[in-house]
């Protein structure tokens, strides 16, 4: 069956992840009210507010950081409870985070497998096996069609080929749905283009990305629908081709109140 055949079949079925009525509060603020969306299998959906809308606490309650003041999550169709990242892992959710969680000094390869490191060896006597690392990352770069070496370090590499690493670190762990905050914040024209054909090879690949900028071009380039927060609360959800850059702003700015 082709990607795309398998990805129309499980669009008509369950989605992969729903939100019901998310709700999330810090003391006596209320970060996140009443929020719910679907999330299919293979889908862009661009997350999109401003500065205090809730973005990032919605993320972190995907990805198990946070447990919800209230509400319900379901995953193809079983209501799931995320009390760690470890558990959201396990259920194929993953996370690149703005700052990308990497380590200079290591290679591409090991910082892939950082925190699961591969070894060989008998009982006490293991070593790391490097090579098997170069290998596995070496082939998650040619299937994101990344220029990314598994050799190179990573303080010598550019912003695109750095969000490559991040992300093949979450193929590693067969992610299902891949949260990416902020991806393309202070990276140059060239290396945005390399991010954004990333995000369009995973949704070729059937993994659904939930993409959070601020950068207007971007979502509209690579995303199928667009949700919009404004103090907590969703004021838009829609196809992209039903909206328009001057909606959005809008509706961040509370110029539209609701579309």
């Amino acid at each position: 069956m082709s990607t795309e055949t398998h990805q129309e079949d499980c669009a008509l079925g369950e989605p992969f992840l729903e939100l019901r009525c998310i709700h999330k509060h810090f003391g006596a603020i209320q970060a996140v009210k009443s929020v719910s969306f679907t999330i299919s299998p293979g889908e862009v959906i661009g997350l999109m507010g401003d500065n205090g809308a809730g973005k990032s606490t919605l993320v972190n309650i995907m990805a198990g950081n946070y447990p919800p003041s209230g509400g319900e999550i379901y995953m193809e169709g079983k209501r799931v409870h995320f009390s760690k990242p470890v558990h959201a892992r396990k259920n194929g959710i993953e996370v690149v985070y703005q700052d990308l969680a990497l380590c200079d000094h290591l290679s591409a390869a090991h910082n892939v497998f950082l925190g699961q490191e591969l070894k060989k060896g008998f009982g006490p006597f293991r070593i790391l096996d490097s090579e098997t690392m170069y290998t596995v990352a070496g082939d998650l770069f040619r299937e994101l069609k990344s220029e990314t070496r598994p050799r190179d370090l990573v303080r010598e590499m550019s912003g695109g080929q750095r969000q490559a690493v991040a992300i093949a670190r979450t193929r590693l762990n067969s992610a299902r749905l891949i949260l990416m905050d902020e991806p393309t914040a202070a990276i140059s024209v060239r290396q945005v283009s390399e991010v954004m054909e990333l995000i369009k090879r995973l949704q070729h690949d059937g993994i659904a990305v939930l993409l959070i900028s601020h950068r207007m071009p971007d979502v509209f380039a690579v995303s199928e629908r667009i949700i919009v927060l404004r103090r907590g609360q969703i004021v838009a959800d829609k196809p992209i081709a039903c909206s328009s850059p001057e909606e959005v702003t809008g509706l961040i700015t509370g110029a539209i109140e609701r579309a």
